[in-house]
């Protein structure tokens, strides 16, 4: 198929618009002002050959249409044949896609789509071990809005791969009110207040604590969700105890691989996890050209 296509076909859920203008950066930044003048002094420009994306690890495949973006860009005519799509799982050695078309535009466009396809699928690998981990549970795993500036959509849209949910995709689509929001209004019940003056009935509103004082506050309220910040498993234990339904329970802070079936068995409804984006290893994915040229 034609790589137009095949971006459409590898991630459908990456909304185009919302990472066009990433990727496209990209390359200029490792084109710099001169070029890829290595590939340009080595192969003529109308050479064609073969590539294939490979696995050197198992994990959850995502990024594919933004990494197949950053080849489009130098070659709109790159057939693709695609062996693994976004949210899949695929073993080391196995291929992801193979590429057909400018020998140029493979070597040019090589290490942007193996930055993004490897940063997006290290990001989806880690949230399945997340969601794994807590699948016995009613918990819920989501993001933060920890992410690289300008990178959001791609990150969020990579935690979605490896199964889990989004919290904030930015400031604007929810309430959240923090210790120093609280502090500048004097009380728990004056943010409130004067938040409940100011928006429409459509946005939800969470209020952070991190001591159960603050949480039976926080529990006659008007809010939608609290956020346990840093609370010890008996805290959260202790919460939910409290609660008794009334409020969707947030836990975050300190979870991590070791901790967080603990904490789903509490019983909150929803843990956040920021190192699903800010401390995310790379899955080791490679180009492998297949010569000679044509």
């Amino acid at each position: 198929m034609n790589i137009t296509e095949a971006i459409a076909q590898s991630g459908p859920d990456l909304n185009p618009f919302l990472c066009r203008a990433m990727v496209e950066m990209a390359p200029k930044e490792d084109l710099g002002r001169g070029g890829d003048i290595t590939s340009e002094a080595m192969i003529d420009p109308e050479k064609k050959s073969k590539a294939r994306l490979v696995l050197r690890e198992a994990g959850i495949v995502a990024g594919l249409p933004a990494a197949l973006r950053a080849f489009e860009l130098l070659d709109p005519n790159i057939e693709v044949k695609l062996h693994l799509y976004d949210g899949q799982r695929g073993e080391s050695g196995q291929t992801l896609a193979e590429l057909e078309g400018s020998a140029r535009a493979l070597l040019t466009a090589e290490r942007t789509a193996l930055n993004l396809l490897g940063h997006l699928s290290g990001i989806a690998t880690l949230t399945r071990l997340f969601v794994d981990l807590v699948s016995h549970t009613r918990a819920e795993i989501t993001d933060t809005r920890k992410t690289l500036p300008l990178y959001r959509a791609l990150q969020k849209y990579a935690v979605r791969c490896g199964g889990a949910k989004n919290h904030r995709l930015g400031l604007d689509d929810a309430v959240m009110l923090k210790d120093n929001h609280v502090a500048l209004a004097g009380s728990f019940a004056a943010a409130v207040e004067r938040i409940k003056s100011r928006i429409g009935h459509t946005v939800k509103i969470e209020v952070e604590v991190d001591t159960l004082v603050q949480l039976k506050e926080v529990l006659h309220l008007p809010v939608d969700i609290v956020l346990l910040d840093n609370m010890s498993l008996e805290e959260l234990t202790k919460a939910v105890e409290l609660n008794q339904g009334k409020k969707i329970l947030e836990a975050s802070g300190g979870v991590n691989e070791s901790t967080v079936e603990k904490i789903a068995e509490t019983g909150v409804h929803i843990i956040s996890v920021g190192a699903l984006t800010h401390s995310v290893n790379n899955l080791d994915v490679a180009l492998d050209m297949i010569g000679p040229l044509l």
